[in-house]
């Protein structure tokens, strides 16, 4: 069987990419799901969050394409499955009975964390069709201090003022809470980097990144949490991982995790 790693495939994957607005790639990867994990089963890769294995993953990407990297049964990339780890080992998520947030849900994660009794789960978007409460990151619609563990992962990149999403994070997060907001960052690039001028999708594209994000995110990322409250931890989690697992599990080496907690 041949795999998805041709050019001319990785233009069809691009071309769709910019083509579909998010909300109805979500809905149509519903059906294209399981034709796809059927199709690649294999041994050679393992998705850790289902625990399916396959000859390959797929390609993924709107500028640039990265090969074997989106798992083809929950559609999760390497950020996902690095976050996953991180969130079941290192975190009492799935063992303590907490209030959680969810931001942009991500379908690798939606249904199982909805089947876990010990959480209060809560998704919001403000324009993913499967979130629960459509919100503004800036403006939301909760009380200070109303849930023990934040999950806002690829979302700030989108946000025009996040400086104020940062600080809504922060007020709606509970004393000795956690946040964990990843997103596409630089680690050569020292210093955030934006232009309000920028808006034509294929221009944000070439230099943001993505055709909706804003900016590319540098090293003080951290420290722009850290202004909005946060105590902040770069946490890099794959150091805890052989170079073998890394590969098998297809995950980001050397990426930092940003993981915030509010103090008392």
């Amino acid at each position: 069987m041949g795999t998805l790693t041709s050019e001319p495939v990785h233009k069809i994957f691009t071309f769709f990419l910019n083509l579909i607005p998010r909300p109805l790639l979500i809905r149509i990867s519903y059906w294209v799901r399981p034709i796809m994990a059927w199709y690649y089963r294999g041994s050679t890769y393992e998705d850790p969050i289902d625990g399916k294995t396959y000859r390959t993953f797929l390609p993924y990407g709107y500028i640039k394409v990265r090969k074997n990297v989106l798992a083809p049964g929950t559609l999760s990339l390497e950020r996902h499955r690095l976050f996953w780890l991180y969130l079941k080992n290192e975190t009492p998520f799935f063992s303590k009975r907490i209030r959680v947030l969810h931001f942009a849900p991500e379908q690798a994660f939606l249904k199982r964390f909805k089947k876990l009794t010990t959480i209060d789960y809560t998704t919001t978007d403000l324009n993913s069709p499967i979130a629960d409460v459509k919100a503004d990151i800036c403006d939301l619609p909760f009380a200070d201090n109303s849930f023990d563990f934040i999950i806002c992962n690829h979302v700030l990149e989108h946000i025009p003022d996040d400086t104020k999403a940062m600080k809504e994070l922060y007020r709606v997060l509970a004393p000795n809470g956690m946040a964990i907001m990843q997103v596409p960052y630089e680690k050569e690039r020292e210093t955030t980097f934006e232009d309000n001028s920028i808006t034509h999708p294929k221009e944000r594209a070439a230099i943001f990144g993505q055709y909706d994000h804003v900016r590319v995110y540098g090293m003080d990322y951290f420290s722009k949490l850290s202004s909005a409250g946060f105590e902040m931890e770069a946490v890099d989690y794959t150091s805890k991982f052989t170079s073998e697992e890394i590969e098998r599990y297809r995950l980001p080496k050397g990426e930092l995790i940003p993981v915030g907690r509010k103090s008392l």
